[in-house]
């Protein structure tokens, strides 16, 4: 139902809906930090009107991601998961980050950005239930319904890997996240 033809906005920009007082976080707190800004939800799962896409661009959807992640694992991840919602089936995701600490481009260590108002992941985790398209999606779902559940080190060394090598069994993300 997400899905259409709009163009990508590249509309990167604070949200302005947070609270008065709140940190906001701007692209430039990127910029030469050896991090893409990775989306959460991404662009092209939004993309069936221009404010559906626009708001995917809000820094709030936004987290530091390594190239290599965001740009081969990450986005084999998000297409595969396109490819399955064609073939007729919807998809329930749900995406986060998990622990402090990954390594961009600028090599080594790297905590926060933007003078320690945004952490830079360990790792960013993905969980993904598949549903043949239909109603009443809570009923139908049971022991046989596909689920896919990945962690995914937040560095330049994933580059080459395949996002299957980092599956792991729903319990366990929640035991690592402490998320149920």
């Amino acid at each position: 139902a997400w899905k259409g033809a709009t163009e990508r906005t590249n509309n990167f920009r604070p949200d302005e809906s947070l609270p008065n007082g709140w940190f906001r976080a701007v692209t430039s707190d990127y910029t030469d930090s050896g991090f893409d800004r990775g989306h959460l939800c991404p662009s092209d799962d939004r993309d069936g009107s221009f404010e559906d896409n626009n708001a995917t661009f809000l820094m709030t959807n936004i987290v530091p991601q390594a190239p290599n992640h965001n740009r081969e694992l990450w986005a084999d991840l998000e297409a595969y998961c396109r490819k399955v919602a064609e073939a007729g089936n919807e998809l329930y995701i749900v995406a986060g980050v998990y622990g402090t600490g990954g390594s961009g481009s600028n090599g080594g260590r790297t905590k926060t950005l933007a003078k320690g108002k945004i952490t830079v992941p360990e790792s960013l985790w993905k969980v993904v239930v598949i549903l043949p398209t239909g109603s009443n999606d809570i009923s139908r779902i049971n022991e046989s319904t596909r689920v896919i559940a990945i962690n995914v080190p937040n560095k330049q060394s994933v580059e080459g890997t395949k996002w299957g090598e980092y599956r792991l069994s729903v319990d366990d993300l929640e035991d690592l996240t402490g998320y149920d």
